[in-house]
């Protein structure tokens, strides 16, 4: 039987707030928002859900719930505000261990993200953050550092969060820093959406497989076979970097299981045969269920790409209710619909053998979501963000109890 993890998911650069405190550094998103018009109704995270005066009643909140897991991702200007140009943040150390050793004595499991987008500043005043090979050396110090400082309690490791995603926003259309980008994906003051987006995460995958390959010495194909798909080399040509034989090796079979954040489904165009346009501009996608028009259909219709694969995480999905709704403090009918029936197929899909191993809703409460603000709500529990902060739990709460009793062996 299936050891099934079910569990909550939350950003810390997100939750965590106390931006500046017990020598924390500013990071990217820090600085971002507070360049006017970046963020809606130019908001930040100074303060966010302050969890990082309020971890032990998080904590309990997830010991009430029943969960076996909780995925966290570790601030990297919390730990190293200079990054390898400068010391090891001893507070950050000790603030990260007080959540990790409570979560192991009420039975959590971590699963811990290492990078979810928010890096030091420096870096990227340094020499340009994820564009330059220099960032790869960096982000293996920082791995280093949280594999030997919380390696002893932590079995699940996330290198990364959605490096596509992040290569996509940050580099293609300009809307999260460092916000480069060309047209017509874009208006930025300066960038290259064709080049920049495969620059990012090629120096991420990188610096994922260093990570992997110093843990266990003490965007799947690169991973699994060690170089870019032939269709993608055929698009971009000269624009897509190649790896080294070197580079090969360590990339090929650098990843234990695949975690996947999904939200809802987009059907894919055509972009290499035909002009990709929607009503007359160039085709960005639509994450409906950050919209909330998520689409659920009772068929199985999607069409599998290539063979099974290995293990694998839904880390995360989850539901927020459209932006201005007052609705959704505590009486989110809608999103006990949306989780209902995705456990259901995700049951059936496991019960015909995909191998999913665990289950993360985003998230525990509502936070600071990039761009949006506080506009979207994708929390099981409400925060009173006008005055105490204290968190309310959604009417999705009870239902979630109930949804991951039936999934659990």
């Amino acid at each position: 039987m299936i050891n099934f993890e079910a569990g909550r998911p939350l950003n810390n650069g997100l939750i965590e707030g106390a931006y500046l405190e017990d020598g924390k550094s500013l990071s990217v998103w820090d600085v971002f928002s507070r360049i006017k018009g970046r963020i809606q109704n130019g908001e930040n995270a100074d303060i966010a859900d302050d969890h990082y005066h309020r971890y032990m009643g998080d904590i309990e909140i997830l010991h009430s719930l029943g969960v076996d897991a909780y995925r966290f991702s570790i601030s990297w200007p919390r730990i190293l505000p200079r990054g390898k140009f400068g010391e090891v943040n001893q507070a950050g150390i000790m603030f990260y261990n007080k959540v990790l050793d409570n979560l192991l004595l009420k039975g959590i499991e971590p699963f811990v993200t290492i990078h979810h987008y928010d890096f030091p500043q420096e870096l990227e005043d340094r020499y340009g953050g994820w564009l330059s090979p220099l960032m790869q050396e960096d982000f293996l110090h920082f791995a280093e550092t949280c594999f030997k400082n919380f390696g002893d309690r932590v079995k699940y490791w996330i290198t990364m969060n959605e490096p596509n995603l992040f290569g996509e926003m940050a580099f293609e259309y300009g809307v999260c820093p460092p916000a480069c980008c060309s047209p017509p994906f874009g208006n930025c003051s300066y960038g290259n959406s064709d080049v920049e987006p495969l620059v990012a995460v090629h120096n991420m995958l990188l610096a994922h497989a260093k990570a992997v390959q110093l843990y266990r010495k003490r965007i799947l194909d690169p991973l699994i076979f060690g170089e870019y798909p032939q269709e993608m080399r055929k698009y971009h040509g000269n624009e897509l970097s190649t790896f080294s034989p070197e580079e090969q090796v360590m990339l090929r079979d650098s990843i234990d299981f695949i975690g996947i954040n999904h939200y809802t489904t987009l059907y894919a165009k055509d972009c290499i045969h035909s002009t990709c346009l929607c009503n007359g501009f160039v085709c960005t996608g639509s994450d409906h269920a950050i919209q909330g028009f998520v689409y659920t259909t009772g068929e199985r219709d999607g069409v599998p790409i290539g063979e099974p694969t290995g293990q694998g995480y839904v880390v995360p999905e989850g539901y927020s209710s459209p932006e201005n709704s007052d609705d959704d403090d505590q009486h989110d009918v809608k999103r006990i619909d949306y989780h209902k029936s995705y456990l259901k197929y995700l049951a059936r899909a496991i019960r015909n053998g995909a191998d999913v191993r665990g289950y993360f809703i985003w998230t525990l409460m509502d936070d600071f979501e990039w761009i949006y603000g506080y506009n979207l709500r994708f929390g099981l529990y409400h925060v009173d963000r006008r005055h105490t902060l204290n968190r309310t739990p959604k009417l999705s709460v009870a239902s979630g109890q109930l949804f991951f009793e039936a999934m659990s062996p």
